[in-house]
């Protein structure tokens, strides 16, 4: 069954933590202190912290992005995001035309390659980081594009392979909603981001870069997404602690819950994790 705990409490079983972003260290609009001091701390008892993020963003724009939020030095030893992983992908595919689907903000993935955004008809593969309107957009917004795309046997690349993601007290579609309705149309969707392993090759890459053997029982993954992080972690065979008061904290009271309600939320989804905390902190 899986149990509750706190980083500290966890601190003896495991050196390495692969910790997701939103949702766990930010809300959508502020960095947590609770969750930021916790990571310090892992960091200065001798631990090696890896953020994990489904961002589509490099991971110099997400750095970039949570140093202009505040996030303290000493924070973290990597980064690595389903931006990077997905990089790799649309190399491969250099030169090449592209539908782009997504806010202007997201130009960051695209430095660097021969590409050209051109409309469906001309196409070779759709390259989707989010809906256009961050805020508002949704899925079905694309249906009659995905219906061409599939007319035309396109694939599309995803960058995000996040269905919601929170933001503040709100919960917005990401570009994985949007992949995972062109893949239940029929269509073929790429994604390198959790919980697929590209981008768990890039994070065990950066640790054994900083001269850490990786040893998988000594590896947590930490975060709030049952298809993605804890997905993840279950798909490359190391444990992992569920953040309730994630993108779940509305659908879960985090201050009155116990392990069989929590167990029970994963169990829906079809996988399992070893711990679970309302919020990611050092010690009670």
């Amino acid at each position: 069954m899986i149990q509750p705990a706190t980083l500290s409490e966890l601190r003896d079983r495991y050196d390495v933590l692969y910790c997701d972003v939103w949702g766990v260290i930010r809300d959508g609009r502020r960095l947590l202190p609770d969750a930021l001091d916790a990571l310090v701390r892992f960091r200065q008892s001798g631990g090696f912290v890896c953020l994990v993020s489904n961002s589509p963003a490099r991971a110099r724009g997400l750095a970039a992005h949570l140093d202009q939020l505040g996030m303290p030095g000493g924070s973290v030893d990597a980064i690595v995001t389903s931006g990077d992983a997905i990089h790799t992908e649309l190399a491969v595919r250099m030169p090449g035309r592209a539908l782009r689907i997504g806010p202007d903000g997201d130009d960051e993935l695209y430095e660097g390659l021969a590409i050209e955004f051109t409309g469906i008809e001309a196409a070779d593969f759709i390259s989707c980081t989010g809906p256009d309107d961050y805020w508002n957009g949704k899925p079905e917004d694309y249906r009659a594009v995905l219906e061409a795309a599939l007319e035309r046997d396109l694939d599309l690349v995803c960058a995000n392979p996040d269905i919601v993601v929170q933001s503040g007290e709100r919960l917005v579609y990401c570009a994985g909603a949007i992949a995972r309705l062109y893949t239940q149309m029929g269509g073929r969707s790429i994604v390198a981001g959790k919980p697929h392993r590209p981008i768990y090759d890039l994070a065990r890459a950066r640790l054994e870069a900083s001269g850490r053997a990786f040893d998988p029982r000594r590896v947590l993954a930490v975060g709030d997404g049952p298809e993605t992080d804890i997905a993840g972690a279950v798909r490359i065979g190391i444990d992992a602690l569920f953040i309730a008061d994630g993108i779940h904290g509305a659908d879960l009271n985090s201050d009155s819950l116990d392990s069989e309600t929590v167990a029970g939320m994963l169990d829906g989804y079809d996988v399992h994790a070893r711990w679970w905390a309302s919020r990611l902190v050092w010690s009670a």
